[in-house]
């Protein structure tokens, strides 16, 4: 059956995935077409006719006609959609509202149409296809899918409407053949409580000797998972052997009763973990899953930091971006293993780009896709099926190269995440380079770290605060800090220029032991969902650390 249902899912995938590809070597004319056809679809809507959409024909008529706006001009319609109020934004019903992590601000909501879902659907498609098709060409098996995803909803507006994050509606309206793509049941998925669905989505998966992706919204996030089979390893063996479930997990009332119904013991499996436990000291998912293929996370951005420490858990095994998306807009899908560039998403919005030149500028010139140039950076603006239009999210993206006529993307950091003692403009970017540098050199995994900013000098220092790994010691702290210095003047010309005579030497801080598991829990009772939670690595907060206890602090 599992097998059966793969060879579907590919097939249809791979269809998805040619028409796509013949699409990348027609970029302009697929995006004019998409930006017609949408522009026709939401012309009688109450934003639609407030921007005269049913009088645009041309794509120079529509940047000049329609602005550029922030979230806070969208918030007063979507609120109206909350409310209930049809043909706002987008004439299709409003079946879900992703609401944005706010770990870089204030949350918003974004209308999720049948349309729109369409849309976004297309590229997860397209993925799935170069998933497979790279996955046959490496000669890895494409099996069952460990996913710790939770479907919780967050809530529902006055009118009904459901919110949450962006994978809980995903998941939730996903169909019957996605479902089956999962090691263990979709209901393992509901538990609220972190541990318990991490726990019981392992125990499943484990038993399932077909497993063979992992897949989790973001690196740190694939971490936390080797921790939770780490740590847990004693009690998911128990539980293995005996056809039990741990007592002490935190369950929703009915649920353990519906789990329990499809769980029974595999005494074979317990024995075969249990020997690997012995043997390497503790369990990881290389060890305890032998045809494990594939993990699934997001690429770009701070991801390589925590790259750097996926070998200890993962082996060799090959990461794949999927799709390069966020809760307003799916920009990317990625067409290679190990590779950052995502091809434009072109069946997805309809897409122009802000070149560096033109950030501060008010009134700002864009380029459509066929005008970027390689190793360049811009600002992504989206229009698309969610009712936003010109839509600037914030993201900066570089062009890694083209495939076919459709440039090659990566996300690098998020406007307005900059860190400056004077004017130097140190991007988080800049700082994940830099510490993913150390990290090889001086051979020293971290937890986490964040580079923030010293409270009472002007100019400021850079404060690098880390977390060392359980068992890992720094043993020369000062070394450490200078190398600091020196990278990131080697990447960073404006730091270095500034170094000289403006910036001050930055200051390393080593933070106890479980430091940024307290930030995490903060982040938390903010209201930020753990599938969305992404820890920034540089910020202007000079109180973001506050309260946590500093080991040591090292001066230049």
């Amino acid at each position: 059956m599992t097998k059966l249902m793969m060879t579907l899912l590919a097939g249809l995938t791979g269809q998805v995935r040619a028409n796509f590809i013949r699409k990348t070597q027609q970029v302009t004319a697929v995006q004019e077409q998409f930006l017609r056809s949408l522009l026709h679809t939401h012309q009688d809507t109450v934003l639609g006719k407030e921007y005269g959409l049913a009088d645009i024909k041309t794509v120079d008529q529509f940047r000049s006609q329609v602005p550029i706006l922030p979230y806070s001009s969208y918030e007063p319609y979507i609120e109206r959609i909350a409310q209930g109020e049809p043909n706002v934004l987008t004439p299709d019903p409003v079946v879900y509202l992703n609401l944005t992590s706010g770990s870089t601000g204030k949350q918003k909501l974004i209308p999720v149409t049948k349309r729109s879902r369409h849309s976004l659907g297309l590229a997860n498609q397209a993925s799935i296809g170069f998933l497979t098709e790279a996955l046959r060409q490496a000669n890895r098996p494409l099996g069952k899918m460990l996913l710790t995803s939770s479907i919780q909803l967050l809530g529902r507006t006055r009118a009904g409407i459901e919110y949450g994050p962006v994978s809980v509606g995903s998941l939730r309206m996903s169909s019957g053949l996605y479902r089956q793509v999962f090691a263990h049941p979709f209901v393992t998925l509901q538990p609220s409580d972190s541990l318990a669905r991490h726990y019981l989505c392992l125990l499943f998966s484990l038993r399932n000797r077909n497993t063979s992706l992992i897949g989790a919204n973001f690196p740190i996030l694939a971490l936390r998972l080797c921790d939770y089979l780490e740590s847990n390893a004693e009690d998911l063996i128990h539980d293995l052997e005996t056809g039990t479930i741990a007592p002490w997990l935190k369950l929703e009332p009915g649920l353990r009763a519906e789990i329990e119904r499809l769980w029974s013991a595999d005494p074979r499996r317990a024995a075969e973990l249990r020997q690997i436990l012995k043997t390497e000291g503790r369990l990881t998912p290389q060890t305890v899953w032998k045809n494990l293929s594939l993990i699934i996370t997001a690429r770009g951005g701070t991801s390589d930091f925590y790259f750097e420490r996926f070998p200890a858990y993962f082996g060799d095994t090959p990461v794949f971006g999927g799709i390069y998306a966020s809760a307003e807009a799916t920009f990317g899908v990625y067409p290679q293993l190990n590779q950052d560039g995502a091809i434009l998403a072109i069946e997805s919005g309809f897409f122009e780009f802000i070149p560096e030149d033109q950030w501060e500028a008010s009134h700002p010139q864009t380029l459509l896709p066929c005008e970027l140039k390689t190793g360049q950076r811009y600002r992504v603006l989206v229009t698309n099926y969610n009712g936003l239009y010109r839509y600037d999210i914030g993201d900066v993206v570089e062009v890694l190269g083209f495939y076919e006529q459709t440039p090659l993307i990566v996300f690098r950091h998020r406007l307005g995440g900059l860190l400056s003692s004077t004017t130097e403009k140190t991007t988080e970017f800049h700082a994940t380079q830099v510490m993913q540098m150390l990290q090889k050199e001086f051979n020293l995994p971290l937890e986490n770290f964040c580079i923030t900013l010293s409270e009472n000098e002007v100019p400021a220092h850079y404060l690098v605060n880390i977390e060392l790994l359980t068992g890992h010691h720094l043993s020369d702290p000062d070394a450490f800090l200078h190398q600091f210095d020196n990278r990131l003047k080697q990447i960073h010309t404006s730091y270095e220029v500034k170094r000289r005579d403006q910036v001050p030497p930055p200051r390393l801080r080593i933070l106890a032991p479980g430091s940024f598991a307290t930030v995490r829990q903060h982040m938390l009772q903010r209201g930020i969902p753990e599938s969305q939670l992404k820890f920034p690595h540089i910020t202007e907060d000079r109180k973001w650390l506050a309260g946590l206890a500093v080991e040591r602090e090292v001066r230049m």
